[in-house]
């Protein structure tokens, strides 16, 4: 009987220990989700600023090109 015991406590020590690990490793998931929200907001706004830089280039070059001819 006192070896149930001891592996009940065991046991019992053993799903403790389980549950703690899960907490931490639950927490480190929220913060890698966090980070990777904080990355993807972050790519979205450079590439939102490299879409207006290139929005520019391009009205500039666009305006830049003429068939006329001009005199010197």
């Amino acid at each position: 009987m006192d070896d149930i015991k001891k592996t009940n406590e065991e046991l019992k020590l053993k799903v403790k220990r389980l549950e703690e690990e899960r907490e931490k490793l639950i927490d480190e998931i929220d913060s890698l989700w966090a980070m990777m929200d904080e990355l993807t907001q972050t790519d979205v706004q450079n590439l939102s600023q490299i879409a207006r830089d290139l929005d520019g280039d391009v009205i500039t070059k666009t305006l830049m090109i003429t068939n006329k001819k001009a005199d010197a």
